[in-house]
């Protein structure tokens, strides 16, 4: 497990945190899912799929941001573009799928595709909660 977390700190510091708060998302929207939703097993699919979505959105980012920092101003936008298009494109074709197949629930995974957005919210008062932000003198 060292290892891994190592190799997401040598693409960006912030990628563990990031894909922590991600699956600890996913394990609260489980639970709660438990309680509301009447298709258990669609609800559970869909929210997986949208976790495992949002995991690789976060390191596809953390990567394309490495490879934009590389080039130059232009050649960085019109870089991290293409790949924003493609990452959102990707989430599209995955709801599809989702819609069309009905093996999972299209909304849950939308909601565990947002995981992302959450933990990046939440990362700075996190670190600061588990002592790991920087102290100001």
């Amino acid at each position: 497990m060292g290892r891994i977390i190592s190799k997401l700190k040598a693409i960006n510091t912030a990628l563990p945190g990031l894909l922590g708060g991600i699956a600890a998302y996913g394990v609260l929207l489980q639970a709660a899912g438990i309680f509301i939703v009447s298709d258990k097993p669609g609800y559970s699919i869909g929210l997986w799929v949208g976790i495992i979505t949002a995991s690789f959105m976060a390191i596809h980012m953390a990567v394309t941001l490495n490879s934009a920092v590389e080039r130059d101003v232009k050649g960085a936008q019109v870089f991290a573009t293409k790949q924003n298009i493609i990452r959102y494109f990707i989430v599209i074709i995955i709801l599809s799928v989702l819609m069309l197949t009905r093996i999972g629930n299209p909304i849950a995974a939308f909601a565990g595709i947002m995981g992302l957005k959450i933990s990046a919210y939440l990362q700075p008062m996190m670190r600061k909660l588990l002592g790991r932000g920087k102290k100001e003198n």
